[in-house]
């Protein structure tokens, strides 16, 4: 395939380029900062943008077969409406583009996800991150509101272990404690699901 990768030199992103290297697809990286990728230089096609720009989104996504998005506020816990502004961009930049299959990498305990989470995650989502969260919840709003073929996937939390290539994924997983998955495993997801249909129009959770 043909594959867009936004935030592709994020944690989590660079796996994703990783894993469709591997498997043969065609990848174009999105990045911020081109020269992250500089070890890559001769295996993905570079893009210079802004992930909030519908323009810069619509150069990047012109004949892709799917976009895969890890965009994300690295340690920041300020959202500044990051996930709102980059969603709104990438719906239009994909319709504009003519691009249908789009897969959202969004966080446990965002939106309708919250209710099945564990009291400790409970915790951390209604504090910590309740800013970030509640900017990530309208984004997956608009994502599934789009008529683009998404799928929005909720990771427990993220880890940096290698992959195990074992992982649960459902529409709905029991919760205890404060479970993790590894960036690399959730990169494989992203990537899988890309590439077939059993995901499409659902948010599938996954976790370690």
């Amino acid at each position: 395939m043909k594959l867009l990768v936004l935030g592709a030199t994020g944690p989590t992103g660079r796996h994703v380029v990783d894993v469709a290297l591997r498997s043969g697809d065609s990848v174009t990286a999105f990045v911020r900062d081109p020269a992250a990728l500089d070890d890559l230089a001769d295996r993905v096609t570079r893009i210079t943008g802004d992930a909030t720009s519908q323009r810069d989104v619509s150069v990047a996504a012109a004949g892709q077969d799917a976009i895969i998005s890890a965009l994300g506020r690295g340690n920041s816990l300020r959202p500044d409406g990051f996930a709102t502004r980059s969603a709104a961009a990438v719906i239009g930049a994909a319709e504009e583009a003519h691009v249908a299959r789009l897969v959202w990498l969004s966080s446990f305990g965002v939106g309708h996800t919250l209710a099945w989470s564990s009291i400790p995650q409970k915790l951390i989502y209604r504090t910590a991150l309740r800013s970030l969260y509640a900017d990530k919840k309208i984004a997956d709003e608009r994502i599934r509101s789009s008529g683009l073929d998404w799928t929005v996937v909720y990771p427990t939390g993220l880890n940096n272990d290698p992959a195990k290539g074992t992982f649960r994924a459902g529409d709905r997983l029991p919760m205890k404690g404060v479970p993790y998955i590894s960036r690399a495993d959730v990169a494989a997801f992203l990537h899988q699901a890309a590439h077939g249909s059993e995901w499409v129009h659902r948010s599938p959770v996954i976790s370690d």
